[in-house]
């Protein structure tokens, strides 16, 4: 048989008979490397260590605290956790087990529901499939011997499964020990590869295959980690997020709420209103300073409209359509971008007049499966702060970076400074030649390397390779919260498409007439997801210039009614979102109440304070107290509550 030759990371190259697995590689390397790497990659791809080596490769020996480990550690535990459950109740039927981001889960059907106790019975038996360390072994099984196999086991959704593997691909079968399933692979070596460092979150239903016509399963969730330092740090983190659950918070705070008949859509309180219109008025104030003008652009339009700007064929089915008496089809628009093209062609427009700033803070409807719906963070219908800039091709980057410096800017004034930005390139279905995509991957690659430079380290940026849109490559900002987890927000986009397939041009200097280049931008995103995440992010804590309610004044007694009256006017006068609270209650109840409310400013006031024109400070978390004259603090809490943009001049 002809050798293979392999090449190593330092780019020595070695030859070996074909046919050589990557474990005798590795031992015949040093045993401390076989027992240590628990998979390979070969020219890049992630393999079992015990594949056979068939042509020249590169090679690249995976340790378990690789972060390319982690996959596999939580693929592997979920193969333990059904054979635990097999194992527990015989007759269960295993279903599909992948891994999700933090961890993994797999869906039975079982005849019994799970119990919450059956975490911890399941968990126990993992670690002790896992002290048995069997090691993961391949077979490849031709289709009849698998359904033959599953047939006897009473597996019917995994001889459904067989029969959906397409002709062409091979059949693996992993075993650990007796247990084996039905994989795609790769694998660790070994079960005690997984280690100690993963636990059982949860139960829940899930449609088999995710369509509601079929049986229902059991699913169990499960989180695994490189080591139980990182396990721990996770829980934490998850325990931090249900006590920052912008659900609960908003309930406490008296900001929204949601019902069944509107699914997906936000019923706003007085003070989650007055937060959500704050955002806009930022907003609205740095787009202005930006050079952007508002517009507004229709709710429904006509179905032949979508379909000329090509949203009809590519996003149909989550477009909310209605049909009038005259048959005519209307559709909630799901993007306010074809709206802007008609703002933009209503007349004549000359390359002089470039870049021309659209912007609007546009409500859209898209529909979401009801059971991915969450709260704030992902509903139906939602407002954008939409904009979208008509230019030459030869604005492309510097308009590019105008937006990241705004919108990096904007991030720091709600205290966000850990931001990635990833470059998305051409995904394999696109329109355009590839001449045009490589001019407008060329100019935003330019733009994120100065991204990066002006960061100083601050700015992270990466590259996503296929995962652009459609239309033209896509930057995406990624923001980091208080508690670590990561939200991405605004975009900005390319289009080389829409504008022409709506008709869309400029006069040029030479009289001709020319398609602009069009970006999408959004900053926010959502305004209703963004305001989710900065409930999250500051746990309902908002600094003074956010917060809903910036302030309540609460009286002591009933004798100083009078003088809570005149303080309440005389902050509201100074433009300070401002309640009082004079029932007949101890203070000490209403501080506790205005507290879980996550009121910022108490101003108490009682008999004394009432006589000499004073007010006594309480801040939210805090159980000091300052007194102060009313001018002095009127003074000083409308100095605070400043937006940072205005503040800025």
């Amino acid at each position: 048989m002809a050798d293979v030759t392999v090449t190593f990371p330092d780019g020595a190259q070695r030859s070996f008979p074909a046919g050589t697995t990557g474990a005798d590689i590795a031992k015949g390397i040093s045993p401390s490397l076989l027992k240590r790497t628990v998979a390979m990659q070969l020219d890049g791809v992630l393999v079992d260590l015990a594949d056979p080596i068939t042509k020249d490769s590169k090679i690249n020996f995976v340790p378990r605290t690789d972060p390319a480990a982690l996959e596999l550690i939580r693929h592997d535990a979920a193969h333990v956790m059904a054979e635990a459950v097999q194992s527990l109740w015989p007759g269960t039927q295993v279903t599909i087990g992948p891994v999700i981001e933090n961890g993994f889960f797999y869906d039975f059907a079982k005849a019994e529901p799970f119990h919450p106790e059956d975490i911890e019975r399941i968990e126990k038996k993992m670690h002790e499939i896992i002290a048995k360390n069997a090691p993961f072994t391949k077979e490849e099984w031709t289709r009849e011997q698998a359904k033959a196999y599953f047939k006897a086991k009473g597996e019917a959704f995994k001889i459904e499964l067989v029969d959906a593997i397409p002709a062409d691909q091979t059949l693996k079968i992993y075993k650990q020990g007796e247990w084996l399933d039905l994989c795609r692979g790769p694998h660790m070596t070994s079960t005690g590869q997984i280690g100690k460092a993963f636990k059982l979150m949860k139960f829940a239903g899930a449609y088999w295959r995710g369509d509601s016509n079929n049986p229902m399963l059991q699913r169990i969730y499960g989180t695994a980690w490189t080591t139980e330092a990182e396990l721990a740090q996770y829980l934490k983190q998850i325990e931090e997020a249900e006590k920052r659950d912008h659900r609960k918070l908003g309930r406490e705070m008296d900001l929204f709420h949601f019902q069944e008949e509107a699914p997906g859509a936000v019923f706003w309180h007085p003070k989650g209103w007055s937060l959500f219109q704050t955002l806009i008025n930022y907003m609205r104030r740095r787009q202005q300073q930006a050079g952007y003008v508002e517009v507004n652009s229709p709710d429904m339009m006509e179905r032949s409209f979508w379909e000329v700007s090509g949203h009809w064929q590519n996003y149909g089915e989550n477009m909310f359509t209605t049909t009038l008496p005259d048959e005519r089809v209307f559709c909630c628009k799901p993007m306010n971008c074809p709206g802007h093209v008609q703002i933009f062609k209503h007349g004549l427009k000359s390359y002089k007049e470039l870049p021309i700033k659209i912007a609007e803070f546009g409500k859209v409807h898209r529909y979401e499966p009801s059971g991915a719906l969450h709260g704030m963070m992902r509903v139906r219908h939602f407002t954008q702060d939409d904009a979208h800039i008509f230019i030459t091709e030869d604005m492309l980057e510097a308009e590019c970076m105008k937006i990241n410096d705004l919108m990096l800017s904007i991030y720091a004034d709600f205290g966000f400074d850990e931001i990635v930005v990833k470059l998305s390139t051409r995904p394999e279905k696109r329109v355009g030649s590839d001449e045009l995509w490589d001019r407008a991957e060329a100019v935003m690659g330019k733009v994120l390397e100065k991204i990066a430079a002006e960061g100083k380290g601050k700015i992270k940026t990466s590259i996503n390779p296929g995962e652009g849109a459609f239309y033209g490559p896509k930057f995406e900002y990624v923001l980091k919260d208080a508690i670590g987890r990561d939200w991405q927000c605004g975009t900005t986009q390319v289009d080389f498409n829409l504008p022409g397939r709506l008709g869309a041009f400029y006069i040029d200097d030479h009289s001709n007439k020319i398609t602009p280049v069009m970006i999408h931008r959004a900053m926010f995103g959502s305004l209703e997801r963004f305001t989710g995440i900065l409930i999250e992010n500051f746990a309902g804590h908002f600094p003074l210039w956010l917060a809903p309610q910036q302030a309540t004044v609460c009286t002591i007694v009933s004798d100083a009614d009078d003088y809570a009256h005149e303080v309440v006017a005389k902050l509201k006068a100074a433009g300070l979102r401002v309640g009082s609270d004079l029932r007949n209650e101890k203070i000490n109840y209403k501080v506790r109440e205005h507290s879980l409310a996550k009121i910022p400013v108490l101003l108490v006031v009682g008999k004394r304070e009432a006589e000499e024109r004073k007010v006594s400070i309480r801040r939210l978390g805090s159980e000091k107290q300052t007194v102060m004259g009313l001018d002095e603090a009127i003074a000083a809490l409308t100095d605070e509550a400043v937006p940072p943009d205005v503040r800025r001049g």
